[in-house]
């Protein structure tokens, strides 16, 4: 039996491709930082070591597999290379593992991981599913025909693959410490259009993806009737969505999906039209939708004190919007706080206006400092450049979480892509402790 090593186990990827080799009985352990990532918790939970970063923990017969984010001098890898064995990357480990299933990649500058997460859950119940979801999460049952798994645009590591299908969600300039502009985008994606081998499923209400060209037949969704798969006579609550489906503007079915926002449709759109295509009944897809309990950090619900807390991974200003409007749906009559943590200052520079109008629909804005990336400079741009931007705009500082206290029984969206999670927990502790006195 291969002993596989991850030098870099906790990253979301790796963690999750970790979860399907050990599922799929292999003897797998990793090593990482010590720092805490909620990411470890499911290699904890199969018993997969997890162990500090040393060189002696390589030795002979391992097969390593190294995070994208580590050098060829990390001290592991090089004595991986001193020892002969073979180091593979991780996209290129699994754009070869792939081979072996129907394979699904889901792609887009929103929206995967969610969309991913919904596609694994969906299929599961059609045929046994292995999926490598981006929050950490991943699943690899011994006889599965599908692997469903979230391939990023980020640095081109998504030209790794050759899935048999893709699902492309939208297109935007994001990543611009990689990416040149839009355009430089649109070609990226334009390529992983040209590896994939089946067909590639499209949402065709983006402008982007109406430019998109391929080898294999393109199948379009979304709200626009010209689409291949429609969603019309639509019927939001604060349970959720119903919508007809249309195929080629022929009646399929109602379904109904239990979350709120428009996005959420788009994806379980996509979802749809890929299970039509490979044959997965109406039924079945519809009892996937609707018990379907989402991914890690996307609206993320807890109640405090009467006080709807939301951890949510908008890190962007489409993401943000998208997550006003489900909040908007989900709690019509309560007051939207938005507190938000940007990330990476090359996105904050790159995106300060469109930042500024996104979070400008919130009821309250709240601004915590900017979580600056490793690989990046912070120049002069400080969060101040974003308050300035919206009217009545505040700066948070972890220390006088009570000033959220005033909105008493309002909805507080805590979002960023960073470590924003420290002001919800702090916010949490605040309220208990209030509530104890």
């Amino acid at each position: 039996m291969t002993l596989f090593h991850f030098i870099g186990i906790k990253g979301s990827g790796m963690s999750s491709l970790a979860q399907i080799l050990h599922d799929s009985a292999n003897e797998v352990q990793g090593s990482d930082v010590e720092k805490y990532f909620f990411t470890e918790d499911p290699l904890r939970e199969r018993q997969i070591p997890i162990l500090a970063f040393d060189e002696n923990n390589i030795t002979s017969g391992m097969t390593i597999i190294a995070g994208n984010a580590f050098p060829d001098s990390h001290p592991e890898i090089v004595k991986a290379k001193e020892l002969g064995l073979e180091v593979i990357r991780y996209h290129v480990f699994l754009g070869n593992y792939m081979e072996k299933f129907i394979s699904v990649g889901v792609t887009g500058s929103h929206g995967k991981t969610s969309t991913t997460g919904l596609l694994a859950h969906v299929l599961e119940g059609h045929s046994p599913t292995s999926y490598l979801i981006g929050d950490g999460t991943g699943s690899g049952p011994k006889d599965s025909e599908y692997f469903v798994f979230e391939a990023c645009e980020y640095k081109r590591h998504f030209l790794a693959y050759e899935p048999d299908y893709a699902i492309m969600t939208n297109i935007d300039f994001d990543h611009p410490d990689y990416f040149r502009d839009l355009a430089d985008v649109m070609d990226a994606f334009g390529e992983m259009a040209l590896r994939v081998r089946k067909a590639l499923i499209a949402c065709g209400d983006d402008g982007h993806l109406q430019q998109i060209h391929a080898k294999v037949p393109v199948v379009y969704y979304g709200f626009d009737e010209s689409n291949d798969f429609a969603a019309k006579n639509i019927k939001k609550t604060v349970d959720g969505s119903t919508f007809d489906v249309f195929v080629r503007n022929e009646f399929y079915y109602t379904f109904s999906i239990p979350q709120a926002g428009d996005h959420t449709i788009l994806n379980a759109l996509g979802v749809i039209a890929l299970c039509h295509y490979e044959g997965v009944g109406a039924s079945i897809i519809q009892e996937g939708l609707s018990t379907f309990q989402g991914v890690k950090r996307r609206f993320s619900v807890m109640e405090v004190e009467e006080r709807i807390l939301v951890d949510d991974y908008a890190h962007h200003p489409t993401e943000i919007q998208a997550t006003l409007q489900t909040a908007k749906q989900k709690y019509p009559n309560r007051e939207i706080v938005a507190i938000f943590q940007p990330h990476t200052f090359t996105r904050t520079a790159a995106l300060l206006s469109e930042f500024a109008d996104s979070l400008s629909t919130a009821d309250h804005v709240y601004l915590c400092d900017i979580f600056g990336s490793a690989r990046e400079k912070a120049g002069n741009l400080t969060i101040n450049d974003l308050v300035d931007k919206i009217p009545g705009a505040k700066h948070l500082e972890l220390e006088d979480i009570q000033v959220l206290d005033a909105h008493n029984r309002a909805v507080y969206l805590f979002m960023g892509a960073g470590d924003v999670q420290k002001y919800i927990h702090a916010f949490k502790s605040h309220l208990v402790q209030e509530e104890t006195e």
